[in-house]
């Protein structure tokens, strides 16, 4: 259902023309937005974005990192890459009591831990400007992923309420 409304109804009218005779329809403006159904684990807003965000990492994090092993190298490397596999299993265990809120706990944790490795890294290994900026947006983003991925996890626990 869309709601269609007069000028008059949505904003400023203009005083000098009637209402009537302006017959201006405009749409009402709202955040919402249709999204497609989930069938599977990869529809999940959270799983894509987690998965772009790793390749992100892995891409342009990690060179900087140098070469050979490193323990933060290693930590980000593993945490980052285990974020979509957790949203994957806990959707799969999603109709399940207490596995799949379980699960995501562990995705929520994995995302604390990848800000922390981002800092350290950023703050350790990083010189460039351009590559600390790089470093402070993914933090951002894997600060409000984490946000979408609580919002999930209350979702979820409805099911089971």
């Amino acid at each position: 259902m869309t709601a269609w409304l007069r000028q008059g109804d949505y904003g400023r009218v203009n005083s000098s023309m009637p209402q009537a005779m302006s017959g201006k329809v405009y749409y009402k403006k709202s955040a919402f937005r249709v999204k497609r159904p989930v069938r599977s684990f990869r529809d999940l807003e959270v799983y894509q974005r987690t998965a772009e965000y790793a390749t992100e990492v892995m891409t342009k994090i990690i060179p900087l990192l140098g070469e050979g092993n490193s323990p933060i190298k290693d930590k980000l490397i593993n945490c980052c890459l285990n974020i979509p596999e957790l949203i994957a299993s806990a959707h799969s265990r999603r109709f399940e009591k207490g596995e799949e809120l379980k699960i995501l706990d562990d995705a929520l944790e994995a995302c604390n831990k990848a800000v922390v490795y981002l800092e350290q890294a950023r703050d350790i290994f990083v010189k460039g400007l351009d590559e600390r900026a790089t470093c402070d947006d993914l933090i951002k983003r894997y600060i409000l992923i984490r946000r979408k991925i609580f919002n999930l996890y209350k979702a979820w626990r409805k099911f089971h309420v």
